[in-house]
């Protein structure tokens, strides 16, 4: 993981928020520092009062194939424990943080915004405000997921080696390894949710329903609505001209259904294709940085009574 910490922090004893940052799996936990220049723009906003003094944890979770899509799975590793947990408590415990709910968030960029939105959904007890950055996995596209994946390559894949060059089918195996996990069936060790018969495409209705269930956020909040609410702050935002509009598609379906459950929130489809986070003009300065000003607590309540009296 990378940490921010921002100016004075070894001088002071001031406590800070915490936002956590889970980057798309295409790029490295590191790359926001080492690419992007998140320090200077981290300290620049919180000069200009953008939002006041903050610590930023960015993790890795990602797995060989990509992303571990943020759950626990007997094929991939226990990624949910090891967030809230492990990392969590030992964030509280090595650095000078305000160790509440209140002034804990997180966000994520494409997979990791299904990540930021997923871990607040079942965790309002550890984060209470979440940003995510043209999430996917929110729901269903305008292609149906079986209409993606080679079955034919899936099904006859000897090793990991016959399948790892394809990208696409690299995303849909993370996907399965998360969400329709069997450590019993190398060499990919996951449920096929179809099968070729001949020339026709067989579909597992029960393998299918797991999938939605475990997978689409969307299918999640009836379970999670009241947690949902709980939080302090939710948003997320899409740009419209993506390439693959399954992903505007589904997001502006699962705003519709947030909305169906009374469930607070923001979100806010942009002009444009999914880049220009970062900078000054980006999106995570303009946008993300005052969400988290307006909805996390930043000083400790009893410090503050303690400085009133």
């Amino acid at each position: 993981m990378s940490v921010y910490l921002p100016a004075g922090y070894d001088g002071s004893s001031t406590r800070y928020p915490v936002i956590y940052f889970l980057p798309t799996p295409f790029e490295t936990y590191n790359t926001p520092f080492e690419k992007r220049d998140a320090q200077k723009l981290f300290d620049g906003a919180v000069s200009s009062r953008v939002i006041g003094g903050f610590v930023l944890v960015c993790v890795d979770m990602t797995t060989p194939l990509g992303s571990s899509w943020y759950v626990n799975s007997p094929v991939t590793g226990n990624w949910e424990d090891f967030m809230v947990q492990e990392l969590v408590p030992y964030i509280d415990a090595n650095l000078r943080t305000l160790r509440s709910r209140d002034s804990r968030g997180i966000a994520g960029d494409f997979m990791g915004g299904y990540g930021a939105i997923r871990f607040a959904m079942k965790h309002p007890d550890v984060f209470g405000s979440v940003y995510a950055l043209h999430p996917v996995g929110t729901g269903s596209g305008v292609l149906t997921m079986y209409s993606r994946p080679d079955w034919g390559s899936l099904s006859n894949a000897k090793s990991i080696d016959d399948v790892e060059k394809d990208n696409l089918s690299r995303i849909f195996i993370s996907i399965f390894q998360a969400h329709l996990p069997d450590a019993d069936k190398p060499p990919l060790y996951i449920d096929l949710q179809a099968h070729k018969v001949g020339e026709n495409l067989v579909i597992d209705s029960a393998v299918t329903t797991r999938l939605r269930n475990n997978f689409f956020l969307e299918s999640m909040i009836p379970e999670y609505a009241d947690n949902l609410k709980s939080l302090r702050g939710l948003k997320l935002d899409w740009a419209r001209s993506d390439p693959n509009q399954d992903h505007v598609y589904a997001n502006q379906a699962f705003t519709h259904k947030l909305n169906e459950f009374g469930i607070p929130h923001e979100a806010e489809e942009y002009n444009g294709v999914w880049a220009g986070n970062w900078g000054r003009d980006g999106r995570i300065y303009n946008d993300l940085l005052p969400f988290f000003a307006r909805t996390l607590i930043f000083a400790d309540s009893t410090t503050s009574l303690q400085s009133m009296n």
